[in-house]
């Protein structure tokens, strides 16, 4: 992840609208000040002391327009008050941004339990029905077969059509079966991996944490300034980058699981199992989705759309959903963009 993610500039952020917008402000503010007292400054101009201020505070303003450590410094001031007024209106702490992620994904997790257990359900059902047609299938058959030597042609007939259908229906049960087998697999490995992620993220917010305060007492608003100025890089604001990174792959993340959810809800609620046949935008959801990349799948995505269930074996349906123990010692996927 970090070979790609490229960090966001200060105007596409929350504080860079705050700050686009104090910017028009300010410029507005300034135009029609200029304005009023443009007769009063033409005015100082005809005294020697009223030209020499004018031209110093040109002077201050050429300078700091040309030198580059005080457009940085002004930068750097002007960048620090504009998050620290979006942040009296909106959160924008990535600690406590991936606090809420945290949370989201505790409860989406439940969500899909019950969306798999839901799924399971409906699986034994469609099972059920096609063991009870093969059944049904069986004694029509039979039935047909005795009255073939009865030579009873019209019991034939009825025995082996009730039979036929009965056979066509299986043929799309099984159809759908499969579909649903697929879902249930991805949607599977799909709560395995958000809760391995949940684990990976409440780990790193407890200690990442516990960090960011170490380095803000010890390293200043004045330092981490200083620093910008000299051109070197500001600790504080390289991990706070690093934690927006996590932040924004982690969104992505959860937007994927919410996404995913849906099209499962919707797919499982457009499936008839008395009729044996899904509805058309169901269907095209789930298609949609098998099309899209996955972040919390990666590869493995392909290989269970691409498994139709029969190579490894008749699927668990009763397997117990187990939920992931914290591991308290283990290499987080993010930790390298801290390194």
């Amino acid at each position: 992840m970090e070979g790609t993610y490229k960090p966001k500039s200060f105007w596409s952020k929350p504080e860079g609208v705050t700050g686009a917008i104090f910017l028009v402000g300010i410029l507005a503010g300034a135009g029609f000040l200029l304005f009023n007292v443009l007769p009063a400054i033409i005015s100082l101009t005809t005294s020697i002391l009223g030209l020499a201020g004018i031209i110093a505070i040109l002077g201050v303003i050429i300078y700091m327009a040309l030198d580059s450590k005080a457009r940085t410094l002004i930068s750097y001031m002007y960048k620090s008050m504009m998050r620290w007024v979006t942040g009296l209106f909106i959160e924008i702490n990535p600690i406590a941004i991936l606090k809420n992620y945290v949370d989201d994904m505790t409860a989406n997790l439940k969500k899909m339990n019950k969306q798999i257990l839901k799924l399971r359900g409906q699986m034994h059902k469609l099972k059920e029905l096609m063991l009870n047609n093969e059944r049904d299938i069986d004694a029509h058959m039979s039935e047909a077969n005795r009255a073939k030597k009865e030579e009873n042609r019209q019991v034939v007939i009825l025995k082996s059509r009730k039979a036929g259908r009965l056979k066509e229906s299986n043929m799309k049960y099984d159809q759908l079966y499969r579909k649903m087998e697929v879902l249930y697999k991805v949607l599977k490995k799909m709560y395995d991996n958000s809760a391995i992620l949940k684990e990976d993220v409440a780990d790193q917010v407890e200690i990442k944490e516990q960090e960011l305060k170490a380095m803000r007492a010890s390293h200043s608003a004045m330092s981490s300034a200083m620093s910008v100025i000299r051109g070197d890089k500001d600790k504080r604001a390289m991990f706070e980058m690093a934690l927006e990174a996590v932040t924004d792959d982690v969104s992505a993340k959860v937007g994927e699981m919410e996404r995913f959810m849906e099209v499962s809800e919707g797919f499982m609620n457009s499936i008839d199992l008395q009729n044996g046949i899904f509805e058309e935008e169901g269907l095209k959801m789930l298609e949609k989705w098998e099309k899209e990349n996955s972040l919390l799948l990666l590869d493995e995505k392909h290989e269970l759309l691409l498994d139709d269930g029969g190579s490894e074996g008749t699927l668990d349906l009763n397997e117990k959903m187990v939920s992931k123990e914290r591991v308290v010692e283990r290499v987080n996927q993010y930790d390298n963009l801290f390194e």
